[in-house]
């Protein structure tokens, strides 16, 4: 793609070519955002050029993405993205609001918003021809990963904590990558992740590392650009997004692809952008209470394993989505994101941690007045509930068991 014309260090802000640098700023190792030129895209592109396409994947957005076309027709890397949004009438009543759309992420070929990343970045790795594509993972990337390289035969191979949950330590393996569990949490697993690829020239997708992998997930904010914010009244006020937060990657993610539309002239209102995360993993909110952009490494222990992390790799973008669009950052316990699993699945959505920590943050943000009844609120369910059984069930009371009678059917109905 022509129009992918470097990157920028976030912090430094120094340019580089697409040939000088993969991951990260030598200088001050801040995270690389892509440069596209918006200018070239504009004289080809008006808005219904892209939404009229009939691709419904994340595919329809590929002049608004730094890689060229990977190929894959008829398998799940041409499948990620084009997530349905619901707007649950009951949830509406309950919440008090009068717009409310549920983005269901488990919806995607792998079953998490990691699959936009995951596309993207394996879409690069068969353009510079690399032959592994290796991650760290707490499931749902290194899943998102597998998944993507098995549709087009890329090999993979996933550094996961042992402590994953098997459900997504079984995609992986299901997937055929490479897996290796390793005797440590996330951040270990992402350390050595970084050290492999060095040792043995793999590319390496980690999140907040490969700039990649915000290309991706920005498409989740053009999905919402398309699905609600180009549907909304012009005097409407901003919207509001609701996004769980650990690395901060997808944070960044969609506010990287709403900036691209702000620079196109094709986003009419910037919208709210809220980040979610679990008291026990709040390093990023930390620092957004703090007023600054330094990132302090925290023991993350929580029930939400896809954003349990001790040192964001993304936390100064993550902090700055938030900050620069007027909204704020929110902390849960887990047993609110708990709650939040089982009245999502009230209506319909199966939820897993990650996903009810943003529906979580809502609803405290309701209580504490930070949203109103007006406000369109848009919150982001980044993966499918049978991602984590073990946590699901916590959120409801087990079956009862009776025995095979009428008599025990009708003394266990009170009939």
């Amino acid at each position: 793609m022509k129009e992918f014309l470097g990157y920028r260090c976030s912090l430094c802000g120094t340019e580089y070519t697409a040939e000088q640098l993969t991951y990260t700023c030598p200088k001050d190792g801040g995270n690389l955002d892509v440069i596209l030129d918006y200018d070239e895209i504009k004289k080809k592109y008006q808005i219904e050029d892209i939404i009229s396409r009939d691709d419904p994947s994340l595919w329809r957005y590929l002049p608004l993405l730094p890689v060229k076309d990977p190929g894959g027709e008829g398998t799940p890397l041409r499948m990620a993205g084009g997530t349905p949004v619901y707007s649950p009438p009951l949830l509406k009543k309950k919440l008090g609001l009068k717009n409310l759309w549920i983005k269901d992420e488990g919806r995607n070929p792998s079953a998490s918003f990691k699959d936009r990343a995951s596309s993207v970045v394996v879409a690069r790795a068969r353009e510079i021809k690399s032959e592994v594509v290796v991650t760290a993972s707490t499931g749902n990337a290194g899943a998102a990963l597998a998944c993507m390289s098995a549709a087009v035969g890329q090999k993979s191979v996933i550094f996961a904590p042992r402590t994953a949950p098997a459900a997504k330590v079984a995609q992986l393996i299901v997937f055929g990558a490479q897996v290796i569990l390793v005797d440590g949490n996330y951040d270990s697993a992402f350390d050595l992740t970084i050290e492999a690829s060095q040792e043995f020239g793999w590319y390496c997708r980690n999140t907040g590392y490969n700039p990649f992998t915000a290309e991706g997930k920005k498409t989740g904010g053009f999905e919402i650009w398309e699905q609600v914010l180009l549907k909304l009244d012009e005097d409407s006020c901003p919207a509001c997004i609701f996004v769980s937060v650990g690395d901060g990657n997808i944070i960044s993610g969609i506010h990287k692809g709403l900036k691209d539309l702000q620079r196109l002239g094709w986003l009419r209102q910037m919208p709210r952008i809220f980040g979610i995360q679990s008291e026990k993993s709040a390093a990023i909110a930390n620092t957004f209470f703090a007023g600054n952009e330094i990132i302090v490494p925290i023991s993350a222990t929580t029930i939400a394993d896809s954003i349990s992390v001790d040192l964001p790799r993304d936390g100064v973008r993550a902090v700055r989505a938030a900050r620069e669009t007027g909204g704020a950052y929110i902390t849960v316990s887990d047993e609110e994101i708990i709650t939040g699993i089982a009245e999502l699945g009230k209506v319909g959505i199966f939820a897993e941690p990650a996903g009810s920590t943003a529906y979580a943050g809502l609803v405290k943000a309701i209580e504490t007045k930070l949203i109103n009844e007006n406000d369109p609120v848009v919150v982001i369910n980044t993966g499918n509930g049978l991602k984590d059984i073990k946590s699901a069930m916590q959120a409801v009371n087990p079956a009862p068991v009776i025995e095979p009678t009428m008599k025990a059917l009708m003394k266990h109905l009170g009939k």
